[in-house]
């Protein structure tokens, strides 16, 4: 058993928004879209609904995403929750992508949840998902929330002090040209389950531009840090940093390697985006590479570091050396 989605929609727009999950979270199972367009009738959409549903394994549960409430995909999608009462369905309206990408989050989180139970988690997730720049757009919540004193970079607790086991958790670590964006915060993030997100660049640290786009660019309940090399490695060594499961994000190999050089015990590194620029090789469609990059990973492998490329978590796992070697790097 597992959730089958249905993205619905007056015209396109569900086709669209498809599209758009497909590239922040790469290709998902079990999706189908179904649009009502203007040269048909309530009888055709329902017949599109029970075409989709059709796709799915008997014993799925559906999950119907909508557009309107009361418009005519949610009332065909009701129609055929009624005359399905022993199959456990959900309709939520609102289409947005944050809605899409929960869904698609809640179903790599818990393969086991219910249509129910991932229906309530999405509500919740993609109101969140609505914010406005200037922040101040943004209407004031009535309790803030008290962030944990443990989670934070700016040494508030006395130097010292052990939290947990003092030992600093990285739950992903992963090179990436374009650092926090819409793939790590919305699929890597809830794949790696991460409550910290520290992007380790000097570049970036002494750029407060770039640092306030990637500390608004975080997820929900995620904090986001821009820390030079340096300060990553003492945070490592740091027991007050022993309740942090940490995500890190690195530009380059390069930065990943002082790392590791200086402490920061990296066991796997996900290599998801290296930008192409000149003197450099395509390896695949989102990673270039020079000698100078080669070199680089070539040591980190020797360090102990095993490479995990992907650039989604639904891709499948390859081998780095691998495409280096069918790259033919000069």
């Amino acid at each position: 058993m597992g959730i089958g989605i249905i993205i619905a929609s007056h015209g396109k727009f569900a086709e669209g928004i498809h599209q758009s999950g497909s590239m922040i979270f790469g290709e998902q199972e079990k999706v189908q879209v179904v649009t009502f367009m203007p040269n048909e009738g309530p009888d055709d959409l329902y017949g599109h609904f029970n075409n989709a549903i059709a796709q799915f394994d008997a014993d799925d549960e559906i999950l119907v995403l909508a557009d309107l409430w009361s418009g005519s995909p949610f009332n065909q999608a009701s129609r055929v929750a009624g005359e399905n009462p022993d199959r456990k369905m959900a309709i939520i309206t609102g289409l947005n992508l944050p809605m899409l990408i929960q869904a698609y989050t809640e179903r790599l989180m818990d393969a086991g949840a219910g249509v129910e139970q991932v229906a309530a988690n999405i509500i919740k997730e993609s109101k969140d998902g609505i914010k406005a720049l200037p922040e101040n757009l943004n209407p004031v919540e009535k309790a803030a929330t008290t962030e944990k004193v443990a989670n934070t970079l700016q040494g508030a607790i006395p130097a010292g002090t052990v939290i947990g086991d003092g030992k600093l958790k990285i739950n992903l670590a992963r090179i990436d040209t374009r650092l926090l964006h819409g793939q790590v915060a919305t699929a890597w993030t809830p794949a790696s389950k991460a409550d910290r997100i520290i992007v380790a660049s000097d570049e970036v640290a002494q750029d407060d531009l770039r640092k306030q786009l990637i500390k608004q660019a975080a997820p929900g309940g995620v904090k986001a840090n821009v820390v030079p090399i340096s300060k990553l490695i003492e945070a490592s060594k740091d027991p007050r940093f022993g309740n942090t499961h940490a995500l890190i994000l690195f530009q380059t190999p390069q930065d990943a390697l002082r790392a590791v050089e200086g402490g920061v015990k990296i066991e796997e590194l996900n290599v998801g985006s290296m930008a192409h620029s000149t003197g450099k090789t395509m390896v695949n469609n989102v990673l270039s590479m020079d000698k100078d990059d080669v070199a680089t990973f070539e040591k980190l492998r020797d360090l102990g570091v095993t490479f995990d490329v992907r650039k989604v978590p639904n891709d499948s796992k390859k081998n780095l050396f691998e495409l280096i070697q069918k790259a033919n790097i000069k």
